[in-house]
């Protein structure tokens, strides 16, 4: 989602930058599009960044048994992505 959200600002940025020729008073669209091409790259490339990251999981199972003894058992993955795979 924040691909798209990184795209779109930049999209949105390019078109107030280069396609619209409006001049306000109060405010520059030219600097506005400039500002939201900016954070649309930095938002596309933590978008990236968090989808390539290595992810992992540790599970701890605690268990008492009959006779009031503690069984701990870890486990723990270590995987990346799936490059196919649709989040």
């Amino acid at each position: 989602m924040s691909i798209g959200l990184g795209i779109f600002l930049f999209v949105v940025g390019a078109i107030l930058t280069f396609a619209l020729n409006l001049q306000v008073d109060w405010i520059d669209l030219d600097l506005v599009g400039y500002l939201l091409m900016g954070a649309g790259v930095v938002v596309t490339i933590i978008g990236i960044v968090l989808l390539v990251r290595r992810r992992q999981t540790t599970v701890t199972e605690r268990r008492v048994d009959g006779n009031g003894r503690e069984q701990v058992n870890e486990r723990s993955t270590s995987s990346t992505p799936d490059p196919g795979a649709v989040e």
